[in-house]
């Protein structure tokens, strides 16, 4: 976090990310990205803001404050946060003096020119680095003295990041709270933070708290797949109901600071994000899952939907993390965080659907929805039934005579149906999910006559439909089967609202 490795600790060309008009439309929210530079053929820091500016994010993380990186991103106007290293720490948490100097080089040296907004001193010291903590926040007030010193205070915060296990039972929210070890470091923190206007940096990762959880937490939730009413999480002194393991952390953050009396201090999430490629002990570390759950929250901070506990308010946050850093240490999930590789490919085609329909920097959107393999056949039928009646898939050209009648197979059927709902959905992240029977492919499926919507660009959308693509928590539909030898008692349907106002589950 600088995740696992602070805390507690393919590759592909296929697939990933559309940031250019959903970057340029968030203005109160601030959705940006991590660069970490552990990458063996790490592009200069030139190539570096040219790929942010071709995505147009406008908001990004450093882990220090390298130099030439501050150069390239002078007169972009891209909002930096930039990072004293913990190695530094103990140094300027000693000395006035030192930070300072370290101010002079690497703050007013650079500004106005490079658009610097926060200053991240350390990261995850209280979990990462506990040795340090009695000096934390002198070290934050240094480098906040020199700032003023400079006049700068008020166009640069002063922060520190926490890993989100500094809070203790953060489910039911209401009841969370620090780690009471660490009153004496936090209480006079959190008072910096509010005497100065300053936010508290959080670190959230629904992954390892699902990986953590042994099952407790579904994976839908921690992906921001909507649920049924009946499987929300509801906190039973506040009753407020909580779809997603994101908001449940943020809003345990806010309970933990009232706590301690503290009620007007924003959060701002400096690290999120979802691995797409792990070890074999991690199955859930997928391309598929990493699209899915970024997309949901790009979306999510979008829309400014906040948090039950704080509706509508904004949440800032950046995403872990540019580039994969196949220098890291660890396990292979740790190295497969990123949304490019280094040379600039993206890893996964990131669908956001703020606006119905798929933003990519692949500009062909040559994607396609099929049956997965190896998937229950009777599963493959109940979701293929389910597209051709509720998900309204025109499913003619399927029949007997037609262009897509043969192979006659079921999973030959649902290749054609998947894909078609999936490109009149717009693509949207978890509209190829089908009770899980269901990924997105780069391969086209399209044989002789049978041209698939996604080669043809037969890119229709249906932005008021109701029906979502069948998940696992469903009412039934008894619809008629075009495969009857494959046909299932009952057919997932699920019959919801739109959550959100758009499409993923």
């Amino acid at each position: 976090m600088r995740r696992l490795m602070n805390s507690m600790a393919f590759l592909s060309s296929l697939l990933l990310l559309v940031f250019p008009a959903v970057f340029a439309a968030l203005e109160k929210a601030s959705l940006g990205v991590n660069i970490g530079t552990d990458v063996s053929d790490m592009p200069s820091p030139t190539q570096v803001v040219a790929l942010l500016k071709a995505q147009n994010i406008r908001h990004v993380r450093l882990f220090d404050a390298d130099k030439a990186m501050l150069l390239a991103l002078a007169n972009t106007g891209i909002q930096v946060i930039v990072s004293v290293p913990n190695d530094q720490l103990l140094g300027i948490g000693q000395s006035n003096a030192t930070a300072a100097n370290w101010v002079s080089r690497n703050i007013v040296a650079h500004v106005p020119a490079t658009n610097i907004t926060a200053i991240a001193v350390g990261s995850e010291v209280l979990t990462a680095l506990p040795n340090a903590a009695s000096i934390l926040v002198n070290a934050m007030k240094y480098i906040h003295s020199a700032l003023i010193s400079a006049n700068l205070n008020s166009n640069i915060k002063v922060s520190t990041p926490h890993a989100s296990s500094v809070i203790l039972d953060s489910f039911p929210p209401s009841q969370a709270f620090f780690n009471r070890t660490w009153d004496p470091v936090m209480v006079p923190l959190l008072k910096f933070l509010q005497s100065t206007g300053s936010y508290l940096m959080l670190n959230v990762y629904p992954y390892y708290d699902y990986m953590q959880s042994n099952g407790v937490v579904p994976l839908d939730y921690a992906l921001f797949r909507p649920l049924p009413p009946n499987k929300e999480a509801v906190d039973t002194n506040t009753l407020l109901h909580y779809t997603n393991v994101f908001d449940a952390v943020i809003d345990a953050a806010y309970f933990s600071m009232s706590y301690l009396n503290f009620t007007n201090i924003p959060v701002v999430v400096t690290e999120t994000g979802w691995p797409s490629k792990g070890d074999s002990s991690e199955p859930d570390a997928t391309i598929e899952n990493a699209d899915t759950y970024n997309s949901n929250l790009i979306r999510h901070i979008i829309n400014n939907t906040g948090t039950p506990k704080r509706p509508g308010i904004a949440v800032s946050t950046y995403i872990y993390e540019l580039y994969n850093e196949d220098l890291r240490p660890g396990s292979t999930s740790e190295k497969n965080w990123g949304l490019f590789d280094s040379d600039g490919t993206p890893i996964y085609i990131l669908h956001l659907t703020g606006s119905g329909i798929v933003l990519a920097n692949d500009t062909t959107n040559q994607t396609y929805c099929v049956a997965k393999e190896g998937a229950d056949p009777k599963m493959i039928q109940a979701a293929l039934d389910w597209a051709c009646g509720p998900g309204k898939v025109d499913c003619s050209p399927l029949l007997q005579g037609q262009p897509c009648y043969e192979p006659d197979n079921v999973v030959a059927h649902a290749n054609y149906a998947f894909d078609t709902y999936y490109h009149k959905m717009g693509m949207a992240a978890g509209t190829c999910y089908f009770n899980g029977v269901a990924t997105v492919s780069t391969t086209d499926p399209s044989h002789g006559p049978c041209a698939f919507p996604g080669s043809g660009g037969r890119n229709g959308t249906m932005s008021n439909s109701t029906y979502l693509a069948p998940s696992e928590n469903s009412t039934s539909y008894a619809g008629p089967s075009l495969h009857a030898r494959y046909s299932s008692p009952s057919i997932s349907v699920l019959l919801s609202g739109l959550l959100f106002g758009v499409f993923s589950f």
